[in-house]
């Protein structure tokens, strides 16, 4: 090799063989899919290698670029890191902020707050997508994956945005219907509407009432990966409805939910999760900071700001 291939047409590459397409590829880049195609060409010209296999439906990437892709993230990463070293990044973060997280929360809570984010830091470009899966934070690609649980793998850093706890809430009119739980054995006779969401069994609930804790199996006609979908049937008076306070507060205090078994809940803190490799990326750190701050000031009361985490690999701060 003559040439050392571009930085840019590694990034190129790199978002290509995660999206698994040309066209979604130039839309995350914001260019042509034509640029796009021709720059992966280019750096398959000067690696000497065949990068990708092409198809009319897909595209997916060959055992060559593979290892490429592993070796394109790391310079890229170092890259990233030394310009954050030399210049004037710490102070002023720079460059694409990759953040991943799940439907509901997305749309209602993270999307108005990375608005601000990118607002607060023009040279920042935020690239926001939503999940009904939980996803692989450092193979796809992502910065940052912001979750609602507790499950944590051990060789990823989490800091804890915010506390939170699910309730268990219903309608008046099923209630008036079913009547009202009395306690937790007692939800498995219930019409439960329940939330396949991300990393979460399906139809199991665990519960804490105080520092006892309960797991029920519980069951209803209705069901959904959409937490939205699930609220409106609780409104519509079609089941028990187990949802984050900051999903239900204002139905909550409008009447339209009804909270049941006040005293149980289910631990279900607010995570900013990632790789251990981006420890000391300055975006990283802006943006957890700033979410800290963003959730203290908009979450609904019950959600609450935690202490400041020191950053520590493979534990929940």
């Amino acid at each position: 090799m003559n040439n050392l291939p571009e930085l840019g047409d590694l990034r190129v590459f790199l978002s290509v063989a995660r999206k698994s397409s040309f066209s979604a590829a130039a839309d995350e880049l914001g260019a042509s899919a034509a640029y796009v195609s021709k720059r992966v060409r280019m750096l398959e010209d000067e690696l000497g290698v065949r990068l990708l296999h092409r198809s009319t439906r897909r595209v997916m990437v060959t055992e060559e670029g593979e290892r490429v892709y592993k070796w394109a993230q790391r310079i890229l990463d170092d890259m990233d890191h030394l310009m954050q070293e030399v210049s004037t990044t710490r102070q002023e973060p720079r460059g694409v902020l990759r953040i991943s997280t799940s439907f509901g929360f997305g749309r209602n809570i993270m999307g108005p707050a990375m608005g601000r984010l990118a607002e607060r830091h023009p040279s920042l470009k935020v690239r926001l997508e939503v999940f009904d899966r939980l996803v692989d934070v450092a193979a796809e690609g992502f910065d940052l994956d912001v979750r609602v649980g507790d499950e944590i793998a051990p060789q990823m850093i989490a800091h804890r945005l915010a506390s939170n706890e699910r309730v268990l809430c219903a309608a008046p009119a099923y209630l008036a219907r079913r009547g009202t739980p009395r306690n937790v054995a007692e939800l498995a006779q219930h019409d439960c509407l329940v939330i396949k969401e991300r990393d979460h069994p399906f139809g199991v609930w665990r519960l804490l009432q105080g520092r006892e804790e309960h797991t029920v199996k519980v069951t209803g006609p209705l069901s959904s990966n959409h937490g939205e979908i699930a609220v409106q049937w609780a409104v519509d008076g079609r089941g028990l409805i187990l949802r984050s306070r900051w999903d239900v507060a204002e139905l909550l205090a409008s009447g339209a939910l009804v909270q049941v078994l006040p005293d149980v809940v289910q631990e279900a803190n607010i995570w900013a999760v990632h790789p251990s490799r981006l420890a000391s990326s300055a975006k990283v750190r802006v943006c957890v900071e700033f979410l800290q701050e963003y959730f203290a000031e908009h979450l609904p009361s019950g959600t609450a700001e935690p202490n400041r985490p020191e950053m520590r690999g493979g534990r929940l701060d």
